[in-house]
């Protein structure tokens, strides 16, 4: 038994994976910002849609964020990637198909994040810029976004996390990000242990600072 611990713990295969989880994550990052920043771009639109006295309007961002929110972003990235691609004769490139579905499904969960922080903003914060002359679209602009925008940091801070989190699931339509390439390296050496064990601490390297940020952004905003 202490034999095989030995041997585990001066596997080289530790220090094998290093390059695979280099290049794999640096995908990751990439489709990850792209796919959050569209996304918020999406999100905003439709949250500000959301809040929309034209029933039209609401409507449509009302069934986008529903039917996104109703299906597993796996589900949609095999829609974009094969259905679509099939269908309308649109050759998506993999990385292409999965920053859309990160972008497509972050938007959805980003539109209520934003409606909800336009709402939580008082009502007499609208009226004040109506009084001083301002008007509805100037006083979204300079009163009522920067404050409701600060109240929406910890939660899109947490769709970020969620978001590279679920870039593993692209493994599946063979985009290059850790997981692919990690399962192709578990696939050539039949080592199971070493790898697994890189890409879950490849994820904490990122996520863990990344949530200790996010608290202490949250505990400055509560001052």
């Amino acid at each position: 038994m202490f034999d095989g611990l030995i041997d585990l713990i001066n596997s080289p295969h530790w220090g094998n994976t290093l390059p695979f989880i280099r290049r794999g994550l640096a995908l990751t990052l990439y489709i990850t910002f792209v796919g959050v920043f569209f996304g918020f771009i999406i999100g905003a639109l439709a949250g500000f849609a959301r809040l929309s006295k034209n029933k039209i309007i609401y409507g449509v961002a009302t069934v986008y964020i529903e039917l996104i929110r109703g299906t597993p972003i796996l589900v949609q990235a095999l829609f974009l990637y094969f259905a679509i691609s099939q269908s309308f004769g649109i050759n998506f490139q993999a990385v292409t198909a999965g920053i859309i579905a990160i972008a497509v499904n972050a938007g959805a969960y980003i539109a209520e994040i934003v409606r909800g922080g336009v709402e939580s903003i008082d009502k007499g914060q609208k009226e004040a810029g109506r009084s001083i002359g301002l008007s509805s679209s100037q006083t979204m602009r300079y009163i009522i976004w920067p404050q409701a925008f600060k109240r929406m940091i910890p939660p899109l801070g947490n769709q970020f996390i969620i978001s590279l989190k679920d870039t593993s699931i692209f493994a599946i339509i063979s985009v290059g990000e850790v997981t692919f390439l990690l399962r192709q390296y578990v696939s050539s050496t039949a080592v199971t242990f070493e790898p697994y064990v890189m890409l879950s601490l490849a994820y904490l390297v990122i996520t863990i600072p990344a949530m200790l940020i996010l608290r202490a952004i949250e505990r400055r905003l509560d001052v």
